[in-house]
This record gives C-alpha cells, sequence and structure tokens, in this order.
C-alpha cells in the first residue's frame, strides 16, 4: 500500500553554517561598526539569538540572517521570533527558536488538513513528529501533497519516504 511522511525538520548544520557566515558579514560591514551587532546558535536549544545597540541595526541584523539562511535552503518558517527585549548598556536582544518537527498540535493540524479534503481511502497517522500517510491509490497521496503544499503555509513541510 502506498505510503508516505509527512516532516517538518531543519539541517542544523546549515543553520550553523548561515549564523557563522551571517556573524562574519556583520564583523565587516561598515554600517554595523560599534553597534555591538551579534548572532549567536546555541545548539543544543536550538535557539538563534540577535543582538544590537538599536531596535534599527536589531532589524538589519536580522535581514542579513535570514539571508543567509535562504542561501543555505533553510526554510524561515522554521523561525518563531521572540519579542524584542531590552538588554544591558542600552542595547536590546532578540530571540528565535528553531521549529522542528511536528509536535501534537501540529500533528493534529495536519491530520485534521487531510481528512479535510475529503478523499476515500486515504488514512494519516501520527507516530511520534511525524505524520504517515496512506493510501491505495499513488495519485491520491500526490493530490494529498499538493493541497498540503497550499493550505499549510505556516509550517515548512516535508514528504519524505515515499513508498509504493
Amino acid at each position: 500500500m502506498p505510503s508516505f511522511d509527512v516532516v517538518s525538520e531543519i539541517d542544523i548544520q546549515e543553520v550553523k553554517n548561515a549564523v557563522d557566515q551571517a556573524s562574519r558579514e556583520i564583523a565587516t560591514r561598515f554600517d554595523f561598526k560599534n553597534t555591538d551587532s551579534s548572532v549567536v546558535l546555541n545548539e543544543s536549544d536550538q535557539l538563534i539569538t540577535l543582538a544590537s545597540n538599536t531596535p534599527d541595526r536589531l532589524k538589519a541584523v536580522m535581514t542579513v540572517l535570514e539571508e543567509r539562511l535562504v542561501k543555505r535552503s533553510v526554510s524561515l518558517k522554521a523561525l518563531d521570533r521572540q519579542k524584542v527585549e531590552d538588554a544591558s548598556k542600552g542595547t536590546v536582544r532578540q530571540s528565535i527558536r528553531l521549529i522542528s518537527g511536528l509536535d501534537g498540535d501540529r500533528a493534529k493540524k495536519v491530520t485534521a488538513a487531510i481528512k479535510a479534503m475529503g478523499l476515500k481511502g486515504i488514512q494519516a497517522q501520527i507516530q511520534g513528529e511525524q505524520v504517515r500517510v496512506t493510501s491505495k491509490k499513488r495519485d491520491d497521496l500526490q493530490v494529498v501533497m499538493a493541497q498540503l503544499k497550499e493550505q499549510i503555509t505556516d509550517l515548512p513541510l516535508q514528504f519524505v519516504n515515499f513508498r509504493d
């Protein structure tokens, strides 16, 4: 019976490379000179911390980071931006949590979207941090993939493990 898995994963090595490139660019660019701007990745917590001396410079740091992530094929949908906070010495900082995996609520959202399509013979099961979709027809699975891409725009979804 044909099936595939719906997952939401990010390549942490690509994120690490993008953060390194962004910090190098911030260190060398003239408009960031004497602004104490930085980009730091905490791999264990999957958290990126941006810091600068003004909110405008912080937005510019965010733009540089986003450009690097896009060049590295990391979806910006995987970024959960937190509020901008005041930090010490009049600086500001912002934390960005990396979203990976389909937790319970997100997995339920995917299964609900599949059931709302109303296709016969399609089954969706939550298995840990992924959703397994099965059907008797391969064509139905391709329809489900296309409609999920259209309907769920706030999550970076990948379709893996396609089997006939």
